[in-house]
């Protein structure tokens, strides 16, 4: 595994976590995800963090929402049992026992 794969799998379980955990209603937008990420450690562009969202809704872990240009990203039931742990799928960290 290439340290970019892990960087990439990290950003989408701190997206994922981010939903699950932070925000009311589980939705956030790409711009407040971008924030948060570079809180983590994960100083990316907005395209990349736009890319993971798309890559994440393939998955079918969270739904998004273009409202003028912005996507907002709602999350799913799977996305809650991959953020807890409690299911895995390929390209997200399974995140560590808490």
């Amino acid at each position: 595994m290439s340290l970019k794969s892990v960087f990439h799998e990290d950003q989408r379980l701190v997206i994922l976590r981010t939903l699950a955990d932070d925000m009311a209603g589980l939705q956030a937008n790409e711009s407040v995800l971008q924030t948060v990420l570079k809180a983590y450690g994960h100083d990316i562009s907005r395209v990349l963090v736009v890319s993971h969202m798309k890559y994440l809704e393939e998955l079918d872990l969270l739904s998004l929402n273009d409202i003028s240009g912005i996507l907002i990203a709602t999350l799913k039931s799977r996305g809650e049992d991959v953020a807890a742990g409690r299911a895995t799928v390929p390209g997200v960290k399974r995140p560590r026992a808490r």
